[in-house]
């Protein structure tokens, strides 16, 4: 699980978004930083802060990976035919922890890593416990039949605040899901505007 879980509203903060679009987010109270500081005007960021914002809130929004795992993904990324920072996203959004995130498993990305950690989820019937294990199209995700009356799973599937996109099919009543293609940026459900191509702009330079 990602250190940083207890402090992930201080994202929230730093970036001055709802990055989960978590109603109990401290932004939708005060939109200014964390610290004794944060209330002073912000300054107008740089072509070099807005594309490091950029990438610090994609890496947030992904349960805060490490620079390494994300600059990783990203050199796929660029790898792989095509536009690089959709494939970016298309790479993020195959990840094991995002996937049980999307299907509504879980309330949160940080609650996904955890789950998928702790043995909870199953692909093609084989138990994987690795958040970054990579889903292809088709594969079937399940919770554990030991794991579905767990409290964090059914308070998940009752939330309203979000939906499962179409890129999943989802069944609530058999705790499955399958994962029907890579998406795009637009057909991922972010709460606050993603912006890959900054991130693009930010390792092409650095």
């Amino acid at each position: 699980m990602t250190k940083r879980t207890s402090a992930k509203y201080k994202i929230d903060r730093r970036m001055g978004e709802n990055i989960w679009g978590r109603p109990k987010s401290p932004v939708n109270r005060r939109e200014y930083g964390p610290g004794q500081h944060g209330q002073r005007r912000k300054g107008k960021l740089s072509d070099f802060g807005l594309q490091l914002r950029a990438k610090q809130k994609l890496k947030g929004y992904y349960g805060d990976l490490t620079e390494k795992q994300f600059r990783r993904i990203y050199a796929e990324a660029e790898r792989v035919k095509g536009d690089t920072g959709e494939n970016l996203i298309g790479l993020l959004e195959r990840r094991l922890d995002a996937v049980v995130y999307r299907a509504k498993f879980v309330a949160t990305v940080f609650a996904a890593r955890q789950f998928v950690n702790h043995g909870h989820v199953k692909v093609n019937g084989k138990r994987v416990n690795i958040p970054s294990y990579r889903v292809k199209e088709g594969d079937v995700i399940e919770v554990r039949d030991k794991s579905k009356q767990l409290a964090v799973v059914l308070e998940a599937a009752a939330l309203a605040e979000r939906d499962v996109p179409d890129y999943i099919d989802a069944d609530h009543s058999k705790m499955t899901a399958t994962f029907v293609r890579a998406p795009g940026l637009s057909d991922v459900p972010y709460p606050v505007m993603m912006e890959p191509n900054l991130v693009v702009e930010f390792y092409a330079k650095n």
